[in-house]
C-alpha cells in the first residue's frame, strides 16, 4: 500500500475526551474515527489490525472443532420474553419495531437466537456436541461510553455457544475453550490472567474473565502474589477471621443511645471493637421488596453477591422516608432484632445474613429507634435470617482460604467463557435433543466471548512507547514500513520503487510512505504507526552499495542489508503471523 493514496492519515491532535494512551495513539495513528459516542469507523489501518486478530480467532476456534455462522442483528424480543431478559438487561438493551409493529432488540449476546436456530432442528444425542460461533455487530446501550474502544456502543464481537448433553461433556469443552483463548491472546501478543467474575445477566452459575493486566482498564480483581487465586472484586471470596466466639452470651439490653448514625459513631459512643458492631445495610429491589444486608461491622456488602442472594435484577438503597413510614425504623439505628414485627404488613421484607455474623458474640447496633441501641446481639436467638450466604466484599489485604494474601489489580477484559447450564434451554419451550434412552433432554449450555475491538486496544496499551504504538507482527497492520528518502532525486526513488515490488512480488505486506515531504515528518509517522520493521531507502544507503535500512521498531539501532537479507529476514517474520 502506497502511503500517499491511504485513506486517513497520522494527525498530531487528539480528541478532547482521550484519556487512555490507545484512544489517543489509535486516533492520531488514523486507525480509528468516532461517529457518535461509543462508535467507531475502522479506517484501512485499522481494519487489517481487526483482520489479523479476527484470522487469528477463527484459526484458533476452527483448530477447536468450533463452527462458524452468522445470525440475524435483530433479535425477536419474544426470544428475550422467553428467558425473561427484558426485565434483567435495563438500560443496555435497545429495541426496535419494523413497519409491521413487530418488536426487535439489537443484539448484546445472542443465546435466545443460537437456542432458537437449533431448536428448530432434530437433534439426537449422536449429534452432540458441537459449537457454534459467530463474528457479528453488538449493541449495548451503555450509560457512558468512554475509553476509546474499551467501553462502546456498537462493537464486533466473536461469540460462541456449545451444546452439550451433559454437565461432565460441557466441562471439557468449556476447559478447551479456556486453553484456546490463552492461545488466541498469546498469538496477538497479549498475556492474560484468567479471573473468576460474575455471569451479570448472561446467566448461569460461574464464569470467567481473561484479563490483560493494565491501569487502563475497569475489571478489578484480586488475585495472591503467586497467581493461583484470581477473582473480580464482585466475586472474590476470602477467609474470615473469627474474633470471641468463646465468649459467653449475654444477655439482651437496650440502652440510651445519642449518636450519630455512621458506624464510627457507634463505635465512639460504645468503646467497642468495629468488628462487633453489625452492619445494616437496606436496599429495595425491582419488585418493591425491602432487602435488608446485615454483616459484621468490619466488612462491606457486595452488591453483586447480594443480588445473587435474593434472585432479584437491581437493587437501590432505601430512602429515610421509607426506613421511618414503610419499616417503622430509623435511619443509622436498623436493626434486624425484632424487624419484621414493626413493618407494614404488605412489605416483604428479606434479611440476608453474612456468615461473617457468626464468627463475634454480643454484638451492638441500632434498635430501630432513634437514639436507642441494643446490645449483646446474637444470631439465632436475637435474630433470625431468611438467607445465609456469603456477602461480603473482599479487598486488598484479606487472606483467601489457604491462607496468601490478597492483591488488588486491574486490568482490560478481552474474553469471557460463561457456564449457562440449563438456564436457557430450560426457559425456551424445544430447546432438547434426543437421549440415548429415547427421551427428551435439555441441553447443557456454554458461551464465549471476545470483544476485537477491545483487543486491539489492550495490544496498543501494552506494545507503545513515547513516540507511538509498537505493533506485535501478529497483530500489525503490515509486516513492514518502506520509507523512501527522495529529496526529489528520481535514482532513489526508481531504488525505493524497485524495493517496494520485490517485497509485493515476495508476499510481504509492506506500508510504502512515496510522500514528497520531510524526512523527519516520514520517521515521526512511522514511529507513530508502529509497524514492526522500517525500511529506509536514502542517498545514504544508496551510497553504501544499494543496501537498505532495516530497523525494528522497538530497537535503538539500525542495519544496512542488501535486499535479498532483508527478503530472508522479512520471510521468516512473516511465517511469525
Amino acid at each position: 500500500m502506497r502511503y500517499s493514496k491511504l485513506f486517513g492519515k497520522t494527525l498530531k491532535e487528539v480528541p478532547k475526551d482521550a484519556a487512555l494512551i490507545s484512544h489517543k495513539l489509535l486516533y492520531q495513528g488514523g486507525f480509528i474515527r468516532e461517529s457518535t459516542a461509543g462508535r467507531y469507523y475502522f479506517l484501512p489501518l485499522g481494519m487489517r489490525v481487526f483482520d489479523k486478530i479476527k484470522q487469528v480467532i477463527k484459526e484458533e476456534m476452527d483448530k477447536a472443532g468450533a463452527q462458524e455462522m452468522v445470525a440475524p442483528v435483530l433479535h425477536p424480543k419474544s426470544l428475550w420474553e422467553e428467558t425473561n431478559r427484558t426485565t434483567s438487561v435495563g438500560f443496555e438493551l435497545m429495541s426496535i419495531k419494523d413497519r409491521n409493529e413487530m418488536e426487535f432488540v439489537l443484539g448484546g449476546t445472542a443465546e435466545e437466537m443460537l437456542v432458537d436456530l437449533v431448536r428448530k432442528f432434530q437433534i439426537s444425542y449422536k449429534d452432540l456436541p458441537f459449537n457454534l460461533y459467530q463474528f457479528s455487530t453488538k449493541f449495548r446501550d451503555e450509560m457512558r461510553a468512554r475509553g476509546g474502544l474499551l467501553r462502546v456502543r456498537e462493537f464486533v464481537m466473536k461469540d460462541a455457544y456449545s451444546f452439550d448433553r451433559s454437565e461432565e461433556e460441557f466441562k471439557k469443552e468449556y476447559a478447551k475453550m479456556s486453553d484456546t483463548y490463552t492461545r488466541i491472546f498469546e498469538r496477538v501478543g497479549l498475556k492474560t490472567i484468567i479471573v473468576e467474575s460474575d455471569n451479570g445477566y448472561i446467566g448461569g452459575d460461574y464464569c470467567h474473565e481473561f484479563v490483560v493486566e493494565s491501569d487502563a482498564g475497569e475489571s478489578k480483581f484480586l488475585t495472591t502474589e503467586d497467581g493461583s487465586y484470581a477473582a473480580h472484586e464482585d466475586v472474590a471470596v476470602f477467609a474470615i477471621d473469627k474474633k470471641n466466639t468463646d465468649e459467653e452470651e449475654k444477655a439482651l439490653e437496650e440502652v440510651e443511645a445519642v449518636r450519630g448514625t455512621t458506624m464510627e459513631d457507634g463505635v465512639k459512643l460504645h468503646n467497642k471493637p468495629l468488628w462487633q458492631q453489625i452492619k445494616d445495610v437496606l436496599f429495595v429491589d425491582e419488585q418493591g421488596r425491602f432487602i435488608l444486608a446485615i454483616i459484621r461491622g468490619d466488612y462491606d456488602v457486595n452488591e453483586i453477591k447480594l443480588l445473587h442472594a435474593v434472585k432479584a435484577y437491581q437493587l437501590r438503597a432505601a430512602t429515610e422516608e421509607e426506613i421511618r413510614e414503610k419499616l417503622h425504623s430509623e435511619p443509622g439505628f436498623i436493626s434486624p432484632v425484632g424487624i419484621k414485627e414493626i413493618v407494614d404488613k404488605e412489605i416483604k421484607l428479606v434479611i440476608v445474613a453474612d456468615p461473617s455474623l457468626r464468627t463475634i458474640k454480643n454484638a451492638y447496633g441500632g434498635a430501630n429507634k432513634k437514639n436507642r441501641d441494643l446490645l449483646n446481639m446474637n444470631i439465632d436467638r436475637d435474630y433470625n435470617a431468611d438467607i445465609e450466604i456469603d456477602i461480603a466484599l473482599a479487598k486488598a489485604g484479606y487472606k483467601t482460604i489457604d491462607g496468601k494474601e490478597l492483591v488488588a489489580k486491574k486490568g482490560i477484559e478481552v474474553g469471557n467463557i460463561f457456564q449457562l447450564g440449563f438456564h436457557y434451554s430450560s426457559k425456551m419451550k424445544g430447546a432438547e435433543f434426543v437421549g440415548a434412552d429415547g427421551t427428551k433432554k435439555q441441553y447443557y449450555m456454554g458461551c464465549y466471548g471476545i470483544g476485537l475491538a477491545r483487543t486491539m486496544a489492550a495490544v496498543v496499551e501494552v506494545y507503545q512507547d513515547e513516540k507511538g504504538i509498537v505493533w506485535p507482527v501478529q497483530a500489525s497492520p503490515f509486516i513492514c514500513h518502506l520509507v523512501g528518502i527522495t529529496n526529489n532525486d528520481e535514482r532513489i526513488r526508481d531504488k525505493a520503487d524497485e524495493v517496494y515490488k520485490k517485497l509485493l512480488d515476495a508476499g510481504i505486506d509492506v506500508l510504502y510512505d512515496d510522500r514528497d515531504v520531510a524526512a523527519g515528518e516520514k520517521f515521526a509517522d512511522a514511529d507513530l504507526i508502529g509497524i514492526p520493521v522500517r525500511l529506509v531507502v536514502s542517498q545514504k544507503t544508496l551510497a553504501q552499495e544499494g543496501r537498505i535500512e532495516y530497523k525494528e521498531r522497538a530497537s535503538e539501532t539500525a542495519e544496512l542489508l542488501s535486499i535479498d537479507e532483508i527478503l530472508k529476514r522479512l520471510t521468516v517474520v512473516k511465517k511469525e503471523v
